[in-house]
């Protein structure tokens, strides 16, 4: 019999990677920045995967072999010249590594291609653009030479949305095209150029007193996982959803006007907070992915910055069907939305008992006497933020629904403990992927008429395949509905085998009335089910601006599925 119940520790990576080597592209984060498997996550992949320590013993396909400079540029040597022209010799590669690192993202598939050492996919030139006027010579060139373009901001994707299957040149706009462009506290926005980092956007207006000379502190409201390495251009251009976007909005709601620049020309849409001119072009372009143009700068909403009004809450709740009940509550009620809420269904909620090491506990005996057992029981979590009545007042009312919805009031304290860990968690995929354990996410909106048939859906698939965690959550919520998210678990080597795992997940999310994407975009994964998803009239629609803004199909060809 196995022995899972143990302190056998693997022997985890703590090792910064070589700068040139495979393993620097596809590592999550900061390169001297690890998290491992507490010993109660390990102890239940262990457990549900039917794994042993051996199976732990040795690393696999760790990714440390430096990446040669094996590639050759397709565009010729005189383009290269022009190119270099525009951006300086010190803002232009060709190298393979560079090709390679600027052309990746973060799914499963980018990562198992890394640890496997193939390199396919990658532009010819990666360029690193300084204003505006380089962005408007590069795009005139390309279209001039039909050069694909691409462009890459904090690398964070998880849809294959950088691979540049023509090749082409790559446009890297977190290097310089990251600054503040204007503030305006008279209306609450601020204008940044596309490649600014989540991290810098914040902390500009958090200390906006110190910073732009305002009357009070201010929060972008938008904290995807990926915030520490994702761009605020990049939160657009995919349709991104933050940890707070039941309070604040999705990346959406947040964007006010954008500059584009496009092959057709360029424009910038108006800033008012409300027109009736016809069909907005500004919302046209969230979503682009950069198939119609360069995203050079966006105008977003900001809000009140009150840390000091939040309040954490947690429930436990008998069952998933109770649990939905409080979280449809909550979002229809009226009396405003928590900035966080996000409810786990029992397989999530017992293993992170599990990973916290509650189970068997006090609490844990607790929840059993009043009936709130392992296997059924879930956990729903969250957190107010807003004007400190507000914020008050939309507690006290969560802690009703939740009450009359047989939820046992937790305190908020596990809803801290898990606010900590919410942009490190993604570390962790590094060390389990190192011994051939896989952990990959597919996420989808749907309306509540239709989350039970998502949710049974789904997960009915992926748990037909043996030795499988599949943890199910849903983070953001509507008067009309929710997103599912799914967390799977796998032990599984084989790029060909995982991508037809993952691929029936998305047939099965699209079969069951769910969205392809709630939050991560389209990329080149999703793009097979677009045109049944959205109908032909709607795709046609998008071809159509495709072909204004583009007609020599330079920007992103394939992406979207145009």
């Amino acid at each position: 019999m196995k022995n899972y119940q143990n302190d056998f520790t693997p022997d985890w990576q703590q090792t910064q990677p070589d700068e040139e080597s495979f393993r620097s592209i596809f590592k999550w984060g900061a390169k001297d920045t690890f998290k491992n498997p507490s010993q109660g996550f390990l102890n239940v992949i262990k457990q549900a995967l039917g794994l042993s320590n051996t199976d732990f013993q040795m690393p696999i396909n760790l990714g440390n072999k430096w990446v040669e400079n094996s590639q050759e540029t397709t565009i010729n040597s005189e383009d290269i010249s022009k190119f270099e022209t525009i951006v300086g010799q010190e803002n232009i590669f060709f190298d393979t590594y560079s090709r390679l690192k600027y052309s990746t993202g973060k799914s499963m598939e980018d990562i198992l291609k890394l640890r496997q050492e193939k390199i396919k996919d990658i532009p010819d030139v990666i360029l690193h653009p300084r204003s505006r006027e380089d962005i408007k010579k590069i795009v005139r060139l390309c279209d001039e030479k039909r050069i694909p373009l691409h462009v890459y901001g904090g690398g964070s994707s998880v849809t294959l949305g950088l691979d540049c299957p023509k090749g082409g040149i790559t446009l890297v706009m977190s290097t310089h095209m990251n600054k503040m462009i204007a503030f305006n506290e008279t209306n609450q926005t601020i204008t940044v150029e596309a490649g600014m980092m989540g991290p810098a956007y914040e902390n500009l207006l958090n200390q906006a007193p110190e910073k732009l000379h305002a009357a009070g502190r201010y929060t972008g409201g938008h904290f995807p996982q990926s915030f520490e390495f994702s761009s605020v251009g990049g939160w657009i251009v995919t349709l991104g959803s933050g940890q707070a976007s039941s309070y604040y909005g999705d990346a959406y709601d947040l964007v006010i006007s954008q500059e584009y620049i496009t092959p057709a020309g360029s424009f910038k849409t108006h800033d008012f907070p409300a027109t009736a001119t016809g069909p907005k072009v500004n919302d046209i372009m969230k979503g682009s992915e950069g198939c119609f143009g360069v995203l050079i700068s966006v105008t977003m909403k900001i809000f009140p910055y009150h840390p000091e009004t939040s309040k954490a809450f947690t429930f436990m709740f008998p069952g998933f069907e109770a649990a939905i009940n409080a979280a449809q509550q909550i979002s229809q009620a009226g009396f405003g939305m928590p900035s966080i809420l996000r409810l786990s269904d029992p397989e999530e909620t017992d293993i992170a008992m599990k990973m916290y090491g509650l189970e068997g506990g006090g609490l844990d005996k607790l929840m059993r006497f009043k009936n709130l057992n392992p296997g059924s029981r879930c956990l729903l979590m969250g957190q107010t933020d807003g004007e400190k009545s507000f914020s008050k007042n939309v507690f006290k009312q969560i802690k009703k629904v939740g009450k009359s919805n047989q939820g046992l009031y937790l305190t908020g304290y596990p809803m801290k403990k898990w606010r900590k860990g919410r942009f490190s968690d993604p570390y962790m995929r590094d060390a389990l992927n190192d011994f051939g354990v896989l952990i990959d996410t597919l996420e989808a909106s749907v309306t509540w008429d239709h989350l039970k048939d998502l949710y049974h859906g789904v997960r009915g698939y992926i748990k037909k395949h043996p030795h499988t965690i599949c943890m199910t959550h849903a983070s953001h919520f509507y008067a009309q509905g929710t997103n599912l998210y799914f967390i799977f678990i796998i032990k599984m080597e084989d790029i060909d085998e995982f991508r037809a795992f993952q691929r029936g997940i998305i047939q099965k999310i699209e079969e069951n009335h769910g969205s392809l994407s709630h939050h991560h975009g389209v990329g080149r994964m999703m793009t097979p089910w677009m045109e049944k998803h959205l109908g032909k009239n709607q795709m046609d629609t998008l071809r159509a601006i495709k072909k204004h803004f583009d007609p020599n199909n330079i920007m992103n060809p394939g992406g979207l599925g145009l």
